[in-house]
C-alpha cells in the first residue's frame, strides 16, 4: 500500500483518480482548497478508511508524508482560470515548487498533471511532444498556459539537478460525470444547454476542432504513467486522437439528449485554438494505452451526470 497524495483531489479528475487509487488498494490523502472542486465529487469516499481530505491551497506549503505525489491542482477551464489570473499561475509555479519540495523532502514520485494548452494555437498538427508550442504570453490565456509551462520547467529542472523521480502527462480535453456544470467548457456548455432547452451556443464558425478523452480512459493512462520505470519521465500526451469539430460535437449532444435547442452562432474568443489533436505514439508504446470509450458512450454517461444534478437543482 503507497501513501498517495492527490492534489485537486476533489475535483473533476482527482476525485475519479482518488476513487481508482482507493480501489487499488492505496492509502489516500485528498487535498483541495475548493476553488473549483466539490466535497460533492468526493463524499461517496468520505467513509472509506483509507480516505482522507484536507483543505489546503498548494500555493502554501504542505508537510505529510507520502510515497507518491499526483500534482492536478489548478483551474482548467477559462472561466476559472481568467477569474483570477493572477492566483492561477501562483497555482501552477508556487505549486510545483511545493509539491516538489515535498517530494524531494520524502523522496516520493511526483506525477505532473501537464496540459495539450502549452502548446497553444499549434502551427502543428498532430502535436507530438517535441512540439515546442506557439502561445501567446501577454494573453489572457497565458496565466493557464504559460503557468504550465512553468511547471514543466521546474519538473525537469528539480529532476536533472536533485535527481528527483518525475513523470509528466499532458492532458488534452477530458469530459465525463462531475465536471462542473458552469466550467465555460464545450463539452458541459452543450450538455447544459440542450438538457435546458436553451441554444447551443457555438463559438466561431463551429469548425475549430477538439479531441474529447472520456475520464476513466484518461485516469487509466495516469495510472500506468506513474508505474513506468524510473528514468522514463515523459512529457506524454494524453487524449483521444479522433477529432471532432464543435459541429460535430452539438449534433451528437442534441441526439443523445433531444429536445428543441437550436444553434447560436458567437464570436471566437481571444487566444482559442483552431485545432487540437494528440498525437499519442508515446503512449501506445510506452504505456500500452490507448482512449477504449467512444465519444457517444462517453456523452451518454455525461449526460446522464448533468441530467440528474440538474433535477436536484443543480446549476
Amino acid at each position: 500500500m503507497n501513501r498517495v497524495l492527490v492534489t485537486g483531489g476533489a475535483g473533476f479528475l482527482g476525485s475519479h483518480l482518488c476513487e481508482r487509487l482507493l480501489d487499488a488498494g492505496q492509502d489516500v490523502l485528498c487535498v483541495d482548497n475548493y476553488f473549483t472542486g466539490s466535497k460533492r465529487n468526493i463524499a461517496h469516499l468520505i467513509d472509506r478508511p483509507y480516505f482522507e481530505a484536507m483543505r489546503h491551497d498548494v500555493t502554501f506549503p504542505l508537510y505529510v508524508e507520502v510515497d507518491r505525489i499526483f500534482n492536478l491542482a489548478c483551474p482548467a477551464s477559462p472561466v476559472h482560470y481568467q477569474f483570477d489570473p493572477v492566483q492561477t499561475t501562483k497555482t501552477s509555479v508556487h505549486g510545483a515548487i511545493n509539491m516538489l519540495g515535498l517530494a524531494k523532502r520524502v523522496k516520493a514520485r511526483i506525477l505532473q498533471a501537464s496540459t495539450s494548452e502549452v502548446y497553444g494555437d499549434p502551427e502543428v498538427h498532430p502535436q507530438q511532444e517535441g512540439y515546442w508550442g506557439r502561445v501567446n504570453p501577454i494573453g489572457v490565456r497565458a496565466c493557464y498556459d504559460e503557468g504550465k509551462r512553468c511547471a514543466e520547467t521546474l519538473f525537469f529542472d528539480y529532476h536533472r539537478q536533485h535527481k528527483l523521480d518525475i513523470k509528466v502527462v499532458r492532458i488534452f480535453n477530458t469530459y465525463g460525470p462531475r465536471m462542473h456544470p458552469n466550467d465555460g467548457r464545450v463539452v458541459s456548455n452543450f450538455i447544459v444547454q440542450a438538457l435546458k432547452g436553451e441554444d447551443i451556443t457555438i463559438y466561431g464558425d463551429g469548425q475549430q476542432t477538439r479531441s474529447f478523452c472520456y475520464v476513466d480512459d484518461l485516469v487509466e493512462a495516469m495510472l500506468r504513467m506513474m508505474d513506468t520505470e524510473a528514468g522514463f519521465t515523459g512529457p506524454v500526451n494524453i487524449g483521444n486522437p479522433v477529432e471532432s469539430t464543435m459541429l460535430e460535437l452539438a449534433e451528437k449532444v442534441l441526439a443523445i439528449v433531444g429536445g428543441t435547442s437550436r444553434l447560436s452562432f458567437q464570436p471566437l474568443p481571444a487566444d482559442d485554438p483552431r485545432q487540437r489533436q494528440p498525437d499519442i505514439a508515446v503512449a501506445r508504446e510506452r504505456l500500452d494505452w490507448e482512449p477504449r470509450v467512444s465519444l457517444e458512450d462517453g456523452l451518454r454517461e455525461t449526460v446522464r451526470y448533468f441530467r440528474a444534478l440538474l433535477a436536484e437543482g443543480h446549476s
